[in-house]
């Protein structure tokens, strides 16, 4: 075994801790690696033919899951970051060059890629300086963009054909410091999509994600419902349990990525699930099956939610009122991606190791959580919700 194989496979059990080998390690959000949770891992088997792989980023959120998956399939991984989340999280497994998209990019000079994975990128400026060093340098280009992309969210089951978000008059994304990127989300993913198409013709892929859930997803979108609802009671539901959600595991949009980029596919592709239309009711008794706490649903209708000041996607995760200008916000077609392989784990496995994985985060994050303090509701204006609403029933 090569000393790089030898250091992967013992991070990857530190990483995995069910497997009881070695300390687990101290990471950032007490986070114990992509595989926390303690199932088992599918095997990856072995790519037939071997890349040269630089991924942007790598140790955020869905980075790692791409970084331990490439690496299980034999190929050469190279991260470009500014080693400051999660740093050296994976030395000894990977080449790892230290830059910042910003302004330095240097480390990439001179350098060759089979396959370049662009996953942090919001800002067009990121996408010029990579380009200063990848251009002509690489065979294929991936780039992580995402569903906000898309101008209008009013029709269910739109394709990757739909129209985009321009860039608002008056603006230059070249001007815009990439702090303020976020300001401008669905406009400057779409004019980073056009840079990256304009400068790596006919070997781009772009990757359009709808809402990325699991393990090592510190925004809370998702993780809040396995969190409340583990808590028991009586939990605050949104409008109708028929309303549709969509969403995407890290890890399975991670091992697809890796595998577009074995089978060199180019074009665009929305990255959502799962396979078959799912709703509110299936995603929430869904997550209440791996808990024993016996939580119980309380559906309130979007009219009310909205009088009390709790709205979707903010204070109910998942879900926005499917009509008017939402009504295809979670219903979009991903037959492209399912038909280029895409597949998509059981909700079962998402929310018991998103389930565990909070578990092991520091008690100010579980005190966040409790409080709303990124997504979900807080405690105490759940309950004060639940209580106008029965008021309100009993006063009928």
């Amino acid at each position: 075994m090569s000393p790089s194989r030898r250091t992967f496979v013992k991070l990857s059990a530190a990483l995995g801790g069910a497997l009881g080998l070695g300390a687990v390690p101290d990471f950032p959000f007490g986070d114990r690696g992509p595989h926390a949770a303690g199932a088992p891992r599918r095997p990856a088997g072995r790519a037939a033919t071997p890349l040269d792989l630089l991924i942007i980023g790598g140790t955020g959120f869905t980075g790692p899951a791409q970084v331990n998956y490439a690496l299980e399939r034999g190929h050469k991984v190279t991260l470009f970051n500014r080693n400051k989340t999660r740093p050296d999280l994976f030395k000894g497994a990977v080449t790892e060059l230290i830059g910042d998209l910003n302004d330095d990019t240097s480390a990439l000079e001179g350098k060759r890629f089979d396959v370049v994975i662009d996953n942090p990128t919001t800002s067009p400026i990121w996408v010029r300086n990579v380009a200063r060093y990848m251009a002509g340098h690489t065979g294929h280009y991936i780039f992580i963009s995402t569903m906000s992309v898309y101008a209008d969210n009013s029709r269910p089951d739109m394709d990757e054909t739909d129209g985009l978000t321009p860039m608002p008059a008056g603006v230059d994304p070249f001007a815009v410091p990439a702090a303020q990127a976020r300001n401008y989300y669905g406009a400057f993913k779409t004019y980073c999509e056009g840079l990256v198409e304009k400068t790596y013709p006919g070997i781009n892929t772009i990757i359009r994600p709808g809402l990325i859930v699991g393990p090592l997803d510190a925004s809370d979108r998702f993780t809040y419902w396995p969190y409340r609802i583990d808590q028991g009671g009586e939990v605050l539901a949104p409008n109708s349990p028929d309303d549709p959600t969509q969403f995407i595991d890290a890890r399975d949009l991670a091992e697809w990525t890796i595998r577009m980029a074995e089978q060199h596919e180019m074009g665009i592709y929305n990255a959502v699930g799962p396979a078959q239309p799912m709703n509110m009711a299936e995603l929430l008794y869904g997550i209440r099956a791996v808990t024993t706490a016996g939580a119980r649903f309380t559906w309130v209708p979007t009219e009310f939610l909205t009088a009390h000041g709790v709205h979707g996607w903010r204070h109910m995760p998942v879900w926005v009122p499917p009509t008017g200008a939402t009504a295809g916000f979670l219903r979009r077609g991903n037959a492209r991606a399912v038909g280029k392989g895409l597949r998509f784990r059981p909700l079962a496995e998402t929310a018991r190791d998103t389930l565990d994985w909070n578990r092991t985060r520091p008690q100010k994050a579980l005190d966040a959580l409790a409080q709303g303090a990124v997504a979900g509701i807080p405690a105490a204006k759940e309950a004060e919700v639940l209580a106008a609403w029965h008021a309100a029933q009993g006063a009928r």
